[in-house]
């Protein structure tokens, strides 16, 4: 898998991942050298070639001179997850995502959650953005920082998490503003896909609904900006 940009890269060798190769521009200055210290530092073999090279390698098309390969991410068990605000002494913070596609959504959705405290993120197996060289990139290297789950089924995963005291809130329209609902206790976000919103059995199976007031006759925000909003409204009534 393709790391691309200076500060995903640098993020990558500080979390001391697995990286094969850094592929290094010739023609690269600036913070590139920070990049080589570090790389060099850790042993990581580094390859300087020509900007038509990084070119072909990358798949964002915004490498900033620098891509480096390391192996597959690795995905948590649920279990890993849960066990993560335990050992911490805080409550459970989770966010579930449900149908988000784009991978720049879920980049920043994970930017987020690691600037807002989440715990964890989970996501279905199929029908989603996965880690990928683009959501790597728009995380500007917090992929690494937050413990991302796949599962099988986001309901029967919804029914876990309700069994051990969390509760689940789904972000959609025209229900209890946001700002007016506990988030102290344990807590599941749940944000579904622009288009559709949340799926209506998630829906049904969460406890409550929040929404995000809205004026001129806006009914919907990018699902990335909607779960910021939220996403720092639990950290600030955490703090």
């Amino acid at each position: 898998m393709k790391i691309e940009g200076r500060n995903p890269v640098l993020e990558a060798i500080k979390a001391d991942k697995e990286i094969d190769y850094i592929y290094v521009s010739k023609d690269a200055k600036g913070s590139i050298s920070k990049i080589i210290g570090m790389a060099k530092d850790k042993k990581i073999i580094i390859k300087n070639v020509d900007k038509k090279k990084l070119d072909e390698l990358s798949e964002t098309k915004n490498h900033q001179g620098v891509i480096a390969l390391v192996s597959e991410y690795k995905y948590y068990e649920l279990e890993e997850i849960l066990a993560i605000p335990e050992q911490r002494g805080e409550e459970p913070f989770f966010i579930i995502l449900d149908g988000i596609t784009d991978p720049h959504n879920f980049g920043a959705i994970v930017r987020t959650a690691c600037g807002s405290g989440a715990h964890g993120i989970i996501i279905p197996k199929r029908r989603t953005a996965l880690v990928t060289p683009t959501s790597i990139k728009t995380s500007a290297g917090t992929m690494d920082k937050v413990a991302i789950c796949k599962v099988t089924n986001l309901n029967r995963t919804i029914d876990l998490l309700k069994k051990k005291n969390i509760w689940v809130g789904a972000l959609d329209m025209g229900k209890v503003p946001y700002y007016k609902q506990d988030f102290k206790c344990g807590t599941a976000l749940v944000i579904g896909s622009e288009g559709k919103g949340v799926s209506p059995l998630v829906k049904k199976n969460s406890d409550f609904i929040v929404s995000i007031p809205m004026k001129n006759e806006m009914d919907s925000l990018n699902a990335s900006v909607a779960g910021s909003i939220v996403m720092y409204e639990v950290f600030k009534q955490r703090s």
